[in-house]
């Protein structure tokens, strides 16, 4: 008989309907439960992508002698950490204060009120992997919880304190050019200039940390910021983290080198490593850049677009629990069975696809990965370059054809605002970049349909009808609705973004000590929910009040409005002092911070007053588009239609009836105007690259 989660909105709650336990989804009637039966909470958290998760209701929560034992004692809590992150974010650092560690599954152990004395993640059902049993850690925790209840209670109280502290991320502190200079070389510190990356191992992408040292190459032309920004890319591109067949990324990867993934793939991963190798394309010029980022979008419309508007969550990594990345991966015997003998002999050594594979599972499996440049192969097989590139292009083609025809990966087809928001924003940013009209379409689609679907103008549900009051929700909906404007020129974008970051700062502001809480105030719920937290840190997503930052900032540059300027400033002062320490984790932050401390770029194209759009106004709008400035604003206004928010000297030099113009302003200094799309091409080919070393 199916349990509680059969009617759940989410999959990864579906997917446990059937287990034998007593599920509760979270909710007052699960506290109320606990409460009335004097039982301990069992808590767990997952998602339907997670390989860990489903191999731990496979192994603990389908056995039924186990359910029965969970049934008599526990009351048990299921949670799907995508549909509610706020749930999550408390309960993970709460195990982390008591483990060191945290991830999913999530595995915790709550007094009836809610309040965490216990907890790990994944639990093996016999003590395997050098981790205690799950049922003796059961025996131990109902044991403790009966017999100690006083000591049950001295120890949720201590880590909710210790919760307290950690949760509030937010440290006042003064920006400055130094600041930002310190975090820089924080970062640099744990670069890997081995393989490209920080840190050793697992190892995850960071790409807002590789946005933020773009922006400080651009401002000091200093070779290794570039080297650290560029070393990392091409180490993830080349890598078993890159979908090399199908596009897109992989959540993160288990060694140094980028080889071996976890094999998920998330919306929001890609989203943000989408912008980043836009980022380097526009800044560098390289076309490998660009490739990648095609492949994300061509990722995305495959796998995750609805046609309706709007994306799906995730795409699993496998389809049974004896599987690991098998649709990913290859043996060399499934490679050879639908190539040609030529084809093999290049995308073998180009993808290292051998005998001997990198799968503990499978050791026959190969994730590929780029392991010799395909100019070194078509030497030692003596084929002209294009030769061996056509015959590479046929093998992937094949080889996609075949990776279709296997069990697929099950897509989570939910529609997360944040996610959403974050894909559109970076799409809006794809279909100016890489010329790809469907990507810049579908994100305006999504927007719309996110707009129409809100039961209230200014206030985003996490998902259409499910909870709201999450200040990512907001914040980052904001950003993508000024991308909406900057990329499509519909001002009414740009209201909807001020509307929603006034509500923002209506509901989410802590009056008292500054900065954004990631719940709205009148929020409250069961547990650890009332438990304030302000984030600070990228984990996973970026942060809510760096984001927000950085959507006070672009609305203060192109309204003029001073309340975007004064909240800007507030916010960023309120967060600044731990962004140096935070470093590789606070990199949305850093790069709000830098808007406060460099002087925004203005781009902006005027057309005369009753112009339909000329086709001179659409170029250079498209050129502006392109371009790679940090902290970079685009406007395209007719004379006297909403030009009041422009910078003083750009209205200086509007004059009706003069045809249209392209200027570029940083703070207060302006070029003379563009008249004609190839000057302006080569004004924007100049700025963005001045002062630059030849490299």
């Amino acid at each position: 008989m199916a349990n509680r989660l059969s009617e759940a909105t989410s999959a990864y709650l579906r997917s446990a309907a059937h287990q034998p336990v007593h599920w509760h989804p979270w909710g007052a009637e699960a506290f109320a439960a606990a409460q009335t039966a004097d039982r301990p909470i069992l808590l767990d958290i997952g998602a339907v992508w997670c390989h860990w998760c489903h191999v731990m209701d496979g192994e603990s929560y389908e056995d039924p002698a186990l359910g029965e034992f969970l049934n008599q004692n526990f009351t048990c809590v299921k949670v799907d950490r995508d549909e509610r992150p706020d749930v999550d974010t408390r309960y993970q650092r709460a195990v982390q204060a008591i483990s060191g560690q945290g991830g999913w599954p999530l595995t915790a152990f709550l007094t009836p009120t809610g309040e965490v004395f216990y907890g790990g993640t994944y639990f093996p059902p016999d003590g395997k992997y050098g981790r205690p049993g799950f049922r003796s850690v059961l025996e131990q925790v109902l044991l403790v919880y009966r017999n100690q209840r006083e000591q049950v209670l001295r120890q949720a109280g201590a880590i909710r304190s210790v919760l307290e502290q950690h949760l509030d991320e937010s440290m006042a502190g003064e920006p400055s050019e130094a600041l930002l200079s310190d975090a820089a070389q924080s970062i640099a510190r744990v670069f890997d200039a081995r393989n490209g990356g920080f840190g050793s191992q697992p190892k995850f992408p960071h790409p807002s940390a590789l946005r933020f040292l773009l922006t400080q190459w651009h401002r000091t032309g200093e070779a290794w910021a570039r080297d650290i920004v560029e070393g990392t890319l091409q180490g993830m591109a080349r890598g078993g983290i890159h979908d090399q067949l199908g596009g897109g990324f992989h959540r993160y990867s288990v060694d140094a080198q980028w080889i071996v993934p976890h094999f998920e793939k998330m919306s929001y991963d890609n989203a943000e490593l989408l912008r980043a190798y836009l980022d380097a394309h526009t800044a560098f010029g390289a076309e490998q850049y660009a490739e990648v980022a095609r492949g994300i979008v061509r990722w995305i419309r495959e796998v995750l677009a609805d046609a309706e508007g709007g994306y799906g969550a995730s795409q699993d990594a496998d389809v049974g629990l004896d599987d690991d990345g098998d649709y990913f991966t290859w043996t060399f015997e499934e490679a050879a069975a639908v190539l040609t003998g030529e084809e093999l002999a290049v995308i073998a050594p180009h993808y290292d696809i051998g005998t001997a594979g990198e799968m503990h599972h499978n050791p026959a499996k190969n994730v590929l990965f780029v392991a010799e440049p395909l100019e070194t192969i078509a030497r030692r097989l003596d084929l002209d370059l294009p030769i061996a590139e056509e015959r590479l292009r046929q093998a992937r083609s094949k080889l996609s054809t075949a990776r279709g025809a296997r069990p697929t990966p099950f897509v989570d087809r939910t529609q997360y605002t944040s996610w959403n928001a974050m894909l559109a924003g970076a799409l809006l940013q794809a279909a100016a970049v890489l010329n790809e009209p469907w990507a810049g379409e579908h994100a305006l689609r999504t927007l719309r349909r996110l707009r129409a679907e809100q039961t209230a103008p200014d206030e985003l549900a996490h998902t259409t009808g499910g909870i709201s009051g999450m200040l990512e929700d907001q914040v980052f909906t904001a950003m993508a609705a000024i991308d909406a404007y900057e990329y499509s020129g519909d001002s009414g974008w740009l209201e909807w973004a001020g509307a929603i970051m006034h509500r923002v700062w209506s509901d989410y502001l802590d009056t008292e000590g500054g900065g954004l809480f990631d719940l709205a105030r009148s929020r409250g719920g069961e547990g650890l929910l009332p438990t304030a937290a302000k984030p600070v840190q990228d984990a996973p997503t970026p942060s809510g009040n760096g984001m927000a930052g950085l959507a006070l900032a672009r609305l203060a540059e192109l309204t003029g409005a001073w309340v975007w300027r004064e909240r800007r400033d507030a916010l960023v002062s309120a967060n600044a002092g731990r962004a140096a320490e935070l470093g590789l984790h606070g990199a949305t932050l850093l790069l709000a911070i830098d808007w406060v401390v460099q002087p925004a770029t203005h781009v902006v194209i005027v057309e005369e007053p009753g112009s339909s759009g000329s086709a001179t106004a659409e170029a250079m709008h498209r050129l502006a588009l392109r371009s790679f400035f940090p902290r970079r604003v685009v406007q395209r206004v007719k004379v006297g239609d909403g030009d009041g928010s422009l910078p003083g000297a750009v209205r200086g030099m509007l004059e009706p009836a003069s045809g249209t113009r392209g200027f570029i302003c940083v703070g207060a200094s302006c070029e003379a105007p563009s008249t004609t799309v190839q000057a302006w091409r080569e004004t924007l080919a100049r700025l963005t690259t001045e002062g630059k070393p030849a490299q």
